[in-house]
């Protein structure tokens, strides 16, 4: 899991509309889920201030703004999947669900990319197939890697509201 985070932020933050992915990637394999999550997480010393409805203190809690998944072999058409050529940068590109919130003051934004959800998503065996019929024996480990720098830089791109 990648996990990307900013420093507390010094005045209110609302994003409105859709989250861009524009990352490049690559797997050992020959399919690959990326999932993405955009996360409020609140001050360590908002539980003095700050609880849930059933009194829990909310220091330090990350908070699911929006988390989406992307099947690789999906990445250009839902009706025509493709493979991934193994350990080949591949550019991944999808829009997250309109979402509309309001960081506050003091909190932080976090992003983190990892590549299985499970049990929220099913798993992927990395492998370029129906995996509605893959067995055990169809799973195997591969190497997932996001691309960060140069002319292959990942972004996310949110929709800040001036």
């Amino acid at each position: 899991m990648l996990t990307y985070q900013s420093e507390p932020l010094a005045a209110d933050v609302t994003v409105a509309g859709e989250i861009g992915v524009d990352f490049v990637v690559s797997t050992s394999g020959t399919d690959q889920d990326f999932v993405v999550k955009l996360i409020d997480v609140f001050p360590d010393d908002a539980g003095a201030r700050e609880r849930t409805a059933a009194g829990r203190r909310l220091g330090g809690y990350q908070m699911l703004v929006r988390g989406d998944v992307m099947r690789g072999k999906f990445r250009n058409s839902t009706a025509a999947p493709e493979a991934f050529r193994p350990n080949v940068a591949t550019p991944l590109r999808f829009g997250m669900p309109d979402t509309y919130h309001t960081f506050r003051a003091g909190h932080r934004i976090m992003v983190q990319v990892q590549s299985t959800w499970f049990p929220m998503v099913d798993r992927n065996p990395g492998r370029f197939m129906d995996i509605y019929q893959a067995s055990d024996a169809d799973f195997r480990p591969t190497t997932q890697r996001v691309y960060r720098s140069g002319r292959q830089a990942s972004r996310i791109v949110l929709p800040v509201v001036p």
